[in-house]
């Protein structure tokens, strides 16, 4: 599908219900596209983070959900998971005109069509590189979604990074467990080599840069190869050097199979977080 970039004279007027982290790595985003903020409403109960809307985007968030989000096209539910139906009991009677994004880890679109009184609903997994526009978010989309309302949750979702639309929509437990809690991991694997860097006798600071150079050098040759992760592994791994000795060590101790168990623990919570807070 051709690229859709959000502009300032077609791009709907778009409510968010919560304005955390999240909210704001899209709304910064649509912003920098050249949304203005007088077509981002937002509706956040905590005092401190709508101050910070205003102080970083200019916007007065709603401390409550009132009749302003009937002019919203799009409505983004960015909101913790155990707290969703009581935000969408609030919105609901003003949101019925709009396409509905979900970022709220586990809740089903069935939960979510329950509570809102409509099938227009996109779910998204996205992670916390969000941040910094470099996330990606994997997409399920309801039978109601049309192929206009999709091109729109992409424009979206393009402001932060890269997107996979899936087909069923309990994939998106398997996204969530890889690449939702994935930075998650990185950070885990940088906290450890960085350890290790300084018992080794470098500077903490040192060891660091080291860690993240690293990630993000052989993220992007991964993203720029044709070849997969067990070839690119091979290409650096000689037989007796340096690597193979940290890659056998590893092996040895089943550090792929404890990892691929890890991933398979956070798929099973965010099918739990489903049942424990949906409908």
């Amino acid at each position: 599908m051709a690229s859709t970039t959000p502009a300032s004279s077609s791009f709907p007027t778009t409510a968010f219900i919560g304005g955390g982290n999240m909210a704001s790595a899209i709304i910064g985003g649509l912003i920098a596209q050249g949304v203005p903020a007088s077509q981002i409403l937002v509706v956040e109960p905590w005092d401190e983070a709508r101050t910070a809307l205003k102080r970083n985007f200019g916007i007065d968030a709603l401390a409550a959900a009132d009749a302003s989000l009937s002019s919203a096209a799009l409505v983004v539910w960015a909101v913790k998971p155990q707290t969703f139906k009581d935000a969408a009991a609030a919105a609901a009677a003003h949101t019925s005109q709009a396409l509905h994004l979900s970022v709220a880890a586990g809740i089903t679109s069935d939960s979510i069509a329950d509570w809102l009184g409509t099938g227009r609903i996109v779910r998204a997994m996205p992670n916390t590189p969000a941040l910094v526009a470099k996330g990606i978010a994997g997409l399920f989309a309801r039978a109601a979604v049309s192929a206009d309302d999709k091109a729109l949750i992409e424009s979206v979702i393009r402001t932060t990074g890269q997107f996979v639309w899936v087909h069923e929509e309990a994939q998106l437990d398997a996204v969530t467990a890889l690449s939702g809690s994935g930075p998650a991991y990185v950070f885990l694997f940088l906290e450890a080599m960085t350890r290790a860097g300084q018992e080794m006798g470098l500077s903490a600071e040192q060891a660091y840069r080291l860690g993240v150079a690293t990630f993000q050098g052989a993220s992007e040759l991964a993203s720029r190869s044709s070849e997969p992760a067990e070839v690119l592994r091979q290409r650096v791994t000689s037989k007796g050097g340096t690597t193979h000795a940290a890659i056998m060590h590893m092996q040895e101790h089943k550090v792929p199979e404890h990892f691929i168990e890890a991933m398979h623990a956070a798929e099973k919570r965010a099918r739990e977080l489903a049942a424990e807070f949906g409908k």
